[in-house]
C-alpha cells in the first residue's frame, strides 16, 4: 500500500504484505483434504506467513492543523460555524448537517463542537441553587479525558450509572466556563465570575484552570477587591494569592477598609486584618470601618442594627482595635461618642491618654508598626544657580519604570536654595494619560539640600514593566535646589527602577537633571 499526496511525492510510509506462493499452494492442498471438516477446525489451520517491510522517511510527523492549514472557508462554511458556535451559546445545537465534521480540519475543534451540545450527549447537569438552575449537556469521556474527579464519576469503582447529575453549589455560569476549558482547551473568564469558576476547578481537579483564576484575580487586585479576595484565597488554599492581597491590604489599607468588599468578609478574616502590626492607616479609620462590617453582620443575621448585637457580632475582635493608639482628638471625636464603649471603658481610656498611672485595659495599646516608606534618590548630587530652578507654574516631570509590583506614597522634591521657604506642590501620577494620583499640599524648606516629602493622599499601585509618569507643578519665589548626574536605572532594595524624559516636563527636569530627585515607595 502506498501513501503519497495528490502531487505524488513526500511519500509517508511504504507497507508491502506479500503472500508467498508455496504458502498459498500449502494452505490449499489442506483446505481440500479437510473439505468437510467443521469451521473450528479451519480456523486452527496455521496462519499465512506474511513479509512485512515498512519504510519510514526522516520526515517529522505532523499534526492535522499543520497538513490542513485552515483557509478562509466558503461564506456558506462561514455562516454554518458561526451559527454553531452561537447553538454552543444558547444549548439548542443538535447539529444539523450531514458532513459537519468537515467543517473544522483538526480534532481540537471537532470536540469543541461537542461544547454544551446536546448531539451525542450521554449525561446531563443540572447546575446552580434551587430557583437558578440550568441543564447543561455534557460527553462522559470528554469530561473523564479533562477531570479525575470526572473519570472517578463516570469510570471508576464506585461509578453510578445516572442520566442526571445535579450540582447546587456551582453557578452555571461558572460550570459552563469549566466545561469551555474542558472541550475547547480556551479559558474565558470574567470578573464577575472567576472566583465561582475557581470554586469549580477545585472542586473538580483542573489544576490549569484554577491557576489561571488565580493569575487572573492576581492581576485584577486592587483595594477594592483585596480584602474579599484574601477571605477566599484562604478559604481555597491559594498562598500565592493570599500574600499578594495582604501587600495591597498593607499598602492602601484604608482604601481597602473604607471599600465595600471589606463589609463582605466573615469573622476570621476580620479578626486577622485587626491583629495585622504591618496595616498602614490611621486607628480611626479602622475603628469606623469595624463599625461597618458590624452593621451589616447585623444584617445578615437578621438581628438590629443595636450597639449591643453590634458588640455581640463583634465579640472580642472589638478589643484588636487600637483605640488608646489613637489621636486624643479621634478618640474624643470620634469613638468615644460612637456609643460602642461602655462608660467604663470610655472612662478608663480617657485615664490612659492623660493620667500618669494608666489603668489596665482590654484594647491593645501597642501602637501598630506600619509599613516603612523606601527612597529611590535618582541623582548623585545637586546645585544651585543665581538663575535656577524657577518656578513659574511650569511642570517638571519624568517617566519611570519598575521591575516589581510597588505602591507610591509621594515625591521627595528640592527645596530653596536662598534660606527657608514654603512652596505649593500639585503632584500627579499617570499611566498612559490617565490620572491615577494628585494631591495639593504645601511644604516647608529650610535652606539645606535635603529633599522633602509630598504624600498623595493613598498610596497608587504600580505594575511591572509599564512607564508611568511623575509630574510635579511648584509655586514659590525663591529659586530651589536641582539635581544633576541623574542615572538611568537604580537599584532600591529589591526594587530596580528606570527613568526615561517625558515630554510632559516644560521647566527642564530630565534624565540628567532637574527636580523631583526621589520616588517614595512601598515594596
Amino acid at each position: 500500500i502506498l501513501m503519497v499526496d495528490e502531487k505524488g511525492k513526500n511519500m509517508k510510509c511504504l507497507t508491502f504484505f506479500l503472500m508467498l506462493p508455496e504458502t498459498v499452494k500449502n494452505r490449499s492442498k489442506k483446505s481440500s483434504k479437510k473439505g468437510n471438516s467443521s469451521s473450528s477446525s479451519n480456523s486452527k489451520l496455521p496462519p499465512v506467513c506474511y513479509e512485512i517491510i515498512t519504510l519510514k522517511t526522516k520526515k517529522k510527523k505532523k499534526m492535522a492543523a499543520d497538513i490542513f492549514p485552515r483557509k478562509k472557508p466558503a461564506n456558506t462554511n462561514t455562516t454554518a460555524v458561526q451559527q454553531y458556535h452561537q447553538q454552543n451559546l444558547n444549548n439548542n445545537n443538535t447539529i444539523p448537517a450531514p458532513n459537519w465534521q468537515g467543517l473544522y480540519p483538526t480534532i481540537r475543534e471537532r470536540n469543541a463542537v461537542m461544547f454544551n451540545n446536546d448531539l451525542m450527549a450521554d449525561v446531563h447537569f443540572v447546575v446552580g441553587p434551587p430557583g437558578g438552575t440550568q441543564r447543561l449537556p455534557g460527553h462522559k469521556y470528554v469530561l473523564a479525558v479533562g477531570s479525575s474527579v470526572f473519570h472517578a464519576m463516570f469510570y471508576g469503582e464506585l461509578a453510578e450509572d445516572k442520566d442526571e447529575i445535579r450540582i447546587p453549589d456551582v453557578e452555571p455560569a461558572a460550570f459552563l466556563a469549566m466545561l469551555k476549558y474542558i472541550y475547547c482547551d480556551e479559558i474565558d473568564l470574567a470578573a464577575d465570575t472567576v472566583l465561582a469558576t475557581l470554586y469549580a476547578a477545585k472542586k473538580y481537579i483542573v489544576p490549569h484552570l484554577a491557576r489561571a483564576c488565580v493569575n487572573f484575580l492576581e492581576t485584577s487586585l486592587s483595594a477594592k477587591n483585596a480584602c474579599v479576595l484574601l477571605s477566599q484565597s484562604c478559604l481555597f488554599e491559594e498562598p500565592d494569592l493570599t500574600q499578594r492581597c495582604w501587600e495591597v491590604i498593607d499598602a492602601q489599607a484604608e482604601l481597602a477598609l473604607k471599600s465595600e468588599g471589606f463589609c463582605d468578609i466573615d469573622f476570621q478574616t476580620l479578626e486577622s486584618i485587626l491583629r495585622r502590626e504591618t496595616l498602614n492607616a490611621k486607628e480611626i479609620v479602622v475603628f469606623e470601618a469595624v463599625l461597618n462590617w458590624a452593621e451589616v453582620e447585623c444584617q445578615r443575621q437578621e438581628l438590629t442594627a443595636t450597639i449591643e448585637n453590634k458588640r455581640k457580632v463583634l465579640g472580642k475582635a472589638l478589643y484588636l482595635i487600637r483605640i488608646p493608639t489613637m489621636a486624643l482628638d479621634d478618640f474624643a471625636n470620634g469613638a468615644a461618642q460612637s456609643g460602642i464603649l461602655t462608660l467604663n471603658e470610655t472612662n478608663d481610656i480617657f485615664l490612659w491618654y492623660t493620667a500618669a498611672k494608666k489603668p489596665e485595659l482590654q484594647f491593645v495599646s501597642k501602637p501598630r508598626k506600619g509599613l516603612v516608606p523606601q527612597r529611590c534618590h535618582r541623582f548623585q548630587s545637586c546645585a544651585y544657580r543665581s538663575n535656577q530652578w524657577r518656578y513659574r507654574g511650569r511642570c517638571d516631570s519624568i517617566q519611570f519604570a519598575v521591575d516589581k509590583r510597588v505602591f507610591i506614597a509621594g515625591f521627595g522634591l528640592y527645596g530653596s536654595s536662598c534660606g527657608s521657604a514654603e512652596y505649593s506642590a500639585k503632584i500627579e501620577l499617570k499611566r498612559q494619560g490617565v490620572i491615577l494620583g494628585q494631591n495639593l499640599s504645601k511644604y516647608f524648606s529650610d535652606g539645606s539640600s535635603n529633599t522633602f516629602p509630598v504624600w498623595f493622599e493613598y498610596p497608587v499601585q504600580i505594575e511591572p514593566d509599564t512607564f508611568y509618569t511623575a509630574s510635579v507643578i511648584l509655586d514659590g519665589n525663591e529659586l530651589s535646589y536641582f539635581g544633576q548626574e541623574g542615572m538611568t536605572e537604580v537599584q532600591c532594595g529589591k526594587v530596580t527602577v528606570q527613568f526615561q524624559c517625558s515630554s510632559d516636563s516644560t521647566n527642564g527636569t530630565g534624565v540628567q537633571g532637574g527636580q523631583i530627585p526621589e520616588l517614595i515607595f512601598y515594596a
